[in-house]
């Protein structure tokens, strides 16, 4: 899914520090350092990182009350999602990604006795990233909440309630909806259940949603209000506490109370501390990263970027992404209400969401995507099948349902759009043929980072079935080469010949196919196929970057003046702001920083039709990959000055949901602009911001982490640990200069430049780390000092954006 209709004195020195405070960060944190005044966070064969402190930088600090519904908070634990603000004291809506097809709310808690909280002139809050928690305090009261982790349950525990004042909680849901009402035992419960019968393509399985409360108080008593609400009454325990249990499981039907009280039982204890230890024991094994610039605007960003990780991990653990159309569902503040049809997920706006887990390590959170095709992987055939002419394979639809049907069911139009079918009218998505070859190099990806042969042997049918529909669709011309007509350029061009998104797709995807099927020793005549394939691809298209009406070939690169067009019907009308003829940069990984291409796409890039135009623009991330480090910085901050609105770090895009795509590509073109080996070549800072240091890691491919360090723009540490014996290869990063690669434990010298080679090429061993530097310059004479940070007093700012509340609002 795309945009489619939004086409030097003590007193001086006293000032700066309080300047740096306001501005959300210590004085040291926003200096940058010399490279001679350098330190090293390496030691005793490690990165040592304080996790809790530099997690910690990026809290989201409310200074005044999150009063209304778009400045709620985010909470989950990546099957329960939930959005807290203040109105009324304190409100959370529960939602779960499993109420198909319209993504229904289990309802929404409120709280009026945390009112007094919430008025008192000491307020403050916090969104604790570290222990995945939201708090808030205010007239000797604290309010905490957040989900369990194995348990769809969310707390709210409050201290320094009076113990003898009746509070209250109403869990409610809103017409039109029609729940079923319980209370018993201390128990509400709240359950509806509907079929998916009406939409386009409907499953027609049965889904609901369920929602319970109770209360760890003294006389607690639980009764119906109305057809939509329970309201439940108690007194806080004689210290002033009192724990408010919120139950949201999935739901298709059933028993509700014995489901409610087997989760709300006395007998759970439902520890605090368990949910904490699950959060410090996923930022533990995260690639964090520390950025600090004079101008700040690497702080922001390495929170934006903290809090992708964060928001990734609270949505994304069920059996399907919880994300779809780029929207933050799990955490919506607005009941049952979605811009885009809820019932199908949009690849497009999940690329980036996939790129940002694999560049943090977090391969686990990549699971409900790759479920999502391969679980519907014989609907999909079928609808190939049934769509496209009878064609074998997988014809895996742009928008697809969540139970592989090719429909888009929007509100808006005046019936269903359909995705991989021959019969349909031209349609944004109607033949874009490429979502499954693209699907299936993210497949590709993943194993070369985890090397995980049963992942790619249970996931290896969806790229197989992708490859024998490409090859079915392509016809041999007389020319030579293989076509695709009619095909989509995605959503931008329609029904035109060779779009550039299938040459790329084939160019990048074919390969990858052949790999894989010789690891896993399977399929030789698609194998056979394939390699027949691969030279009868048709090269990129061009036009003139000053008359994109014009068909160029390669003949014309040398003259210096031509893009990469979106299709070789350079002329067809366009339908949306996409840039297609960047689509080889990234994410096919065709074109980088250098090599044949290079000069083209850079222009490609420099003449690209829309600039920064959407919120999941991907300007950054093939501004990176290109090697353009001042347009990697520029670009980061027009999104985020256009579309970053909401103090969550959210995006505001179309409608009134919160977008987590923004910081989707923001957190993946960070990791790119410091660490690439998208084809096997480790590649340090290509594109850094020159004025951001940085303490980083990236994890690379090979199960391997890349540690770096940067000062003054200039690459102080950097190293290596290997997560598999074999050969490694990293681009020199300090061209120019003579380097050598050191084993970090000191046993021996594994590479040593005679000259000022621009790579290197050395043997590592599993569980081994390894030491790039400067002969003569060895990270041993570096002061050790670790990788440090501060909690977050104040909210961040970045020109009109901020991330938090400040006391004052603007």
């Amino acid at each position: 899914m795309t945009n489619r209709r939004i086409v030097g004195s003590k007193n001086a020195l006293s000032a700066l520090v309080m300047l740096s405070v306001l501005l959300g960060c210590t004085f040291a944190a926003s200096g940058r350092a010399n490279e001679s005044e350098a330190t090293t966070a390496w030691r005793n064969s490690q990165f040592n990182v304080d996790t809790a402190g530099v997690v910690g930088r990026s809290d989201i600090v409310l200074q005044r009350p999150n009063r209304r519904p778009e400045q709620a908070m985010p909470l989950g634990n990546g099957r329960l999602g939930v959005a807290v603000w203040s109105e009324g004291g304190f409100t959370a809506q529960l939602n779960r990604g499993d109420t198909f097809p319209a993504r229904l709310s289990p309802g929404r808690i409120s709280i009026p006795g945390l009112k007094d909280l919430v008025d008192a002139p000491d307020y403050a809050g916090r969104v604790d990233l570290y222990n995945g928690e939201f708090s808030e305090r205010g007239g000797g009261m604290r309010a905490t909440a957040y989900v369990q982790p194995n348990l769809d349950v969310l707390v709210v525990a409050v201290t320094g309630a009076a113990p003898n004042t009746l509070q209250t909680a109403v869990l409610h849901l809103w017409a039109p909806r029609h729940p079923a009402i319980v209370c018993q035992n201390r128990v509400g419960v709240i359950s509806e259940t509907w079929k998916d019968s009406t939409e386009a393509g409907a499953s027609g399985k049965t889904f609901g949603s369920l929602a319970a409360i109770t209360a760890q108080a003294r006389d607690v008593t639980v009764q119906t209000q109305g057809s939509l609400a329970v309201k439940i009454s108690f007194r806080p325990n004689l210290d002033g506490t009192f724990r408010l249990l919120i139950a949201s499981p999935e739901w298709r039907g059933g028993d509700a109370l014995k489901t409610a009280m087997r989760m709300l039982s006395p007998n759970r204890e439902l520890s605090p501390e368990e949910h904490r230890r699950w959060w410090n024991d996923f930022w533990k094994h995260a690639g964090l990263m520390k950025l600090s610039s004079k101008d700040n605007s690497a702080e922001y960003f390495e929170n934006l970027r903290t809090i992708d990780l964060y928001t990734a991990a609270a949505e994304s653990q069920d059996r399907f992404p919880g994300s779809q159309a780029g929207i933050g569902d799990l955490f919506s503040s607005i009941r049952d209400e979605h811009k885009w049809g809820p019932s199908a997920y949009w690849h497009w706006n999940l690329r980036m969401q996939v790129a940002a887990n694999l560049g943090a390590g977090l391969y686990n959170l990549n699971r409900s995507y790759f479920n999502l095709y391969r679980d519907n992987l014989q609907n999909i055939e079928a609808w190939t099948k049934a769509q496209m002419d009878g064609r074998a394979g997988a014809c895996v639809p742009e928008t697809m349902r969540f139970n592989g049907q090719g429909y888009e069911n929007e509100t808006w139009i005046q019936s269903p759009g359909l995705n991989c079918s021959a019969a349909s009218k031209p349609y944004y998505n109607a033949r874009t043929l490429t979502t499954g070859a693209e699907g299936s190099l993210w497949i590709w990806r993943q194993y070369l980072a985890t090397q995980d042969r049963a992942f790619l042997a249970a996931n290896y049918p969806v790229m197989a079935a992708s490859a024998r529909f490409l090859l079915a669709y392509a016809k041999l011309g007389a020319d030579g080469f293989l076509h695709t007509y009619p095909s989509n350029a995605h959503e931008t061009q329609w029904d035109v010949h060779d779009p550039t998104t299938d040459i790329a797709a084939m160019k990048s995807f074919f390969p990858a196919v052949l790999q894989a099927a010789r690891i896993l020793k399977t399929d030789p005549a698609l194998v056979r196929e394939i390699e027949s394939a691969i030279p009868r691809i048709r090269p990129f298209p061009r036009t003139d970057e000053a008359k994109p009406a014009k068909l160029l070939s390669s003949s014309d690169d040398a003259a210096g003046a031509d893009v990469i067009a979106q299709s070789y019907d350079v002329a067809a009308p366009v339908h949306n702001t996409e840039n297609i003829g960047l689509e080889p940069i990234w994410p096919y990984d065709l074109i980088g920083d250098s090599g044949a291409l290079h000069d083209l796409a850079v222009r490609t890039y420099t003449h690209r039709p829309n600039k920064v135009d959407d919120d999941w623009s991907f300007d950054p991330i093939q501004a990176a990959r290109l090697g353009l480090a001042a347009e990697v910085k520029s670009t980061l901050i027009r999104l985020t000055e256009k579309y970053q609105a909401y103090p969550s770090g959210l995006a505001s895009f179309a409608g009134r949901e919160f977008y987590v795509e923004q910081i989707g590509v923001a957190a993946a073109a960070i990791q790119e602009a410091l660490v690439q080996d998208y084809d096997g070549v480790v590649r340090i800072a290509p594109a850094w911001p020159k004025d951001w240091d940085v303490d980083g890691t990236v994890y690379i491919q090979n199960r391997g982490r890349v540690h770096v360090q940067i000062r003054g723009g200039v690459p102080v540490t950097v190293a290596i640990d290997a997560g598999a014996s074999g050969n490694m290869r990293v681009r020199n990063p300090w061209p120019g200069q003579l380097v050598e690669v050191v084993r970090a434990d000191g046993a021996n010298r594994v590479f040593e430049a005679k000259s000022a080679v621009s790579g290197l090429d050395f043997p590592v061993e599993n569980g081994q780390s390894y030491l790039i530097q400067r002969r003569g310059n060895p990270n041993m004479n570096l002061r050790f000092a670790a990788v440090t940070g501060v909690l977050a007093t104040v909210p961040k700012r970045l020109g009109a954006r901020s991330i938090g509340l400040a006391k004052a609002e603007p």
